[in-house]
């Protein structure tokens, strides 16, 4: 839906807010419907359109095209973000322009992907808080949506690199009831983006937990990551799970031969995915659990 036809010819008019939703809505209806593009009820939108002389499908010229491109462009960015790409992931979220976003669903997808990026990159905190706050507090405002919880995600991480643990825990938690809420759901979705939403969830959930000495948790969250990879072929985030799997071993001191293989499969599936930044991390990471554990390569 482009609201910039119907805006444009209230304008055009001359008709005020106040004028154009007497007796047919509350102002701050209307409001939220041209600024934030919060549709309201269709009985109220083909009201508010017939007093402008227009048709609802009116407002849905050229707008199809423009929705296509806007998720296209979304969805490519996701995926440099799921695969630590940041310097694409930077260049492609600055080419976006939100105010061209006229979607509530597609709003949320940038914000999340906005504030997630200022998060893993020790951006700025008012940035991520602002990208977060414009899905809680107005976008998704009852919560009933997964970009709610990425945000919890976001929140929780941008804490935790602050040292501010109570209050990433206090985000964490949320995630992890809704996690649990779900885990015995059979997914069922339209295209690779929406699982990438529910590994991201899972995955920073579970480093946090690791980080803290959570492994219960965090095990059971790796193992349900790890399955729903395998389930729906998808290997972007397999190595950096297997690579949690092998920090989990670590700590709690399995024996040496099941360490190496996950630490050994992380690696196979970094080298398969050409993410450098993983298979540092996991040569790091063995060689130095080969110094503190006495084994040599």
């Amino acid at each position: 839906m482009d609201i910039n036809i119907f805006i444009e010819r209230r304008k055009s008019l001359k008709i005020s807010q106040v004028k154009l939703c007497k007796d047919i809505c509350t102002q701050s209806t209307l409001s939220k419907f041209e600024n934030n593009g919060r549709i309201p009820s269709l009985t109220i939108l083909s009201k508010l359109c017939e007093r402008l002389g227009l048709s609802v499908d009116d407002l849905y010229r050229n707008s199809i095209a423009t929705t296509t491109h806007m998720k296209s462009l979304l969805n490519k960015t996701e995926s440099e973000l799921m695969m630590e790409n940041y310097s694409n992931t930077f260049k492609e979220l600055s080419e976006i322009n939100a105010d061209e976003i006229h979607n509530n669903a597609l709003k949320m997808q940038y914000y999340y992907q906005r504030g997630l990026y200022e998060a893993l990159t020790n951006g700025k905190l008012e940035n991520a808080f602002y990208c977060f706050a414009r899905i809680l507090n107005d976008l998704d405002e009852k919560h009933q949506t997964i970009y709610t919880h990425l945000s919890y995600v976001g929140l929780g991480v941008f804490y935790f690199r602050l040292g501010m643990i109570d209050e990433a825990s206090f985000f964490f938690e949320k995630v992890w009831n809704y996690i649990d809420l779900h885990k015995d759901e059979t997914y069922q979705k339209n295209g690779i983006n929406a699982y990438l939403r529910i590994l991201t969830i899972i995955f920073y959930t579970a480093e946090f937990y690791i980080k803290n000495k959570k492994y219960d948790k965090s095990n059971e969250l790796v193992s349900r990551g790890i399955k729903l990879c395998s389930e729906q072929h998808i290997t972007y985030y397999l190595p950096r799970l297997k690579l949690l799997s092998a920090e989990i071993a670590i700590n709690e001191k399995r024996p040496h031969k099941e360490i190496e293989e996950l630490l050994n499969e992380s690696l196979a599936f970094a080298k398969i995915n050409h993410n450098a930044t993983v298979e540092d991390r996991i040569n790091s990471l063995l060689e130095k659990y080969n110094k503190e554990s006495g084994f040599k390569k």
